[in-house]
């Protein structure tokens, strides 16, 4: 009953379904894995965000490149505050407002940009309290620049002058005429008033949507392996009630076709 399994059709079947179950759990295993580790790394973030707080921070130029193991460590810089500009539609404990962004030019040559603080409302220069005079010490939390379109960073363009979207040295190079460091800081303590800037986790540690993505491609291809094995017993057990059948002399028997004369 069962050796229509050696015919050539069979065998095809048969093949298909023994390349296709192991290679739909490889790839349902290996979208597992991304979500697991982009969860390890949500609360590796979470862990050395709070742990950062309470470290001693280090001179900035020993923390660049920013990267995952960076980003977030308490960093410190000195130098003069220089030209101050606004980073409108920022959010802070669910309302709308705006960083003040001062450029601190350090004896490198270079400027580091700071977020001095958080204000409600528009962005509007006279809202912003100057930046202190003289040379100061800065410390706060360092941040890689900003992608726009990422992670709730404006694209937006035509920005009225003095104000900027995204905080990055491409955006930035345009509207100063200093060089820029790759990062910027987020104060610990935000000057005259305003609220601090809390550190945001790396790019790509957060369970965002790509995350759960992940885990949905995980299930997708769980799926296409069970219905794999589902097809495969169907095919075969309609295979077996056709030989039954055939066996018994239930076989439907084919309607001659009428003969037609030219």
């Amino acid at each position: 009953m069962y050796r229509f399994l050696l015919t050539p059709r069979w065998w095809g079947i048969n093949v298909f379904v023994l390349l296709a179950i192991p290679f739909c759990v490889f790839m349902g295993s290996w979208q597992l894995s991304r979500f697991e580790g982009r969860v390890h790394d949500s609360r590796a973030a979470t862990e050395q965000a709070a742990s950062d707080q309470h470290e001693t921070a280090r001179p900035l130029d020993s923390m660049l490149p920013v990267d995952k193991a960076t980003s977030g460590r308490r960093a410190a810089a000195s130098g003069h505050y220089g030209k101050q500009l606004l980073v409108p539609g920022r959010q802070l404990d669910d309302k709308n407002g705006f960083y003040v962004l001062t450029l601190l030019r350090t004896d490198s040559g270079k400027a580091l940009p700071v977020v001095r603080g958080w204000l409600p409302g528009r962005a509007d220069a006279a809202k912003a309290p100057a930046p202190p005079s003289g040379e100061v010490t800065v410390t706060g939390a360092l941040q890689a620049s900003e992608t726009p379109g990422n992670n709730g960073v404006s694209a937006q363009g035509g920005l009225p002058a003095g104000q900027t979207a995204a905080i990055s040295s491409a955006s930035l190079v345009n509207l100063v005429p200093d060089r820029l460091y790759d990062a910027w800081i987020t104060l610990d303590k935000a000057d005259s008033g305003m609220k601090a800037v809390p550190a945001s986790a790396p790019e790509g540690t957060g369970l965002d949507l790509k995350a759960f993505q992940n885990l949905g491609y995980t299930g997708e291809w769980f799926v296409f392996a069970g219905f794999v094995v589902f097809m495969w017993f169907r095919l075969l057990r309609r295979e077996v009630e056709a030989a039954r059948d055939t066996a018994l002399g239930l076989a439907p028997e084919e309607t001659p076709q009428p003969v037609t004369s030219g």
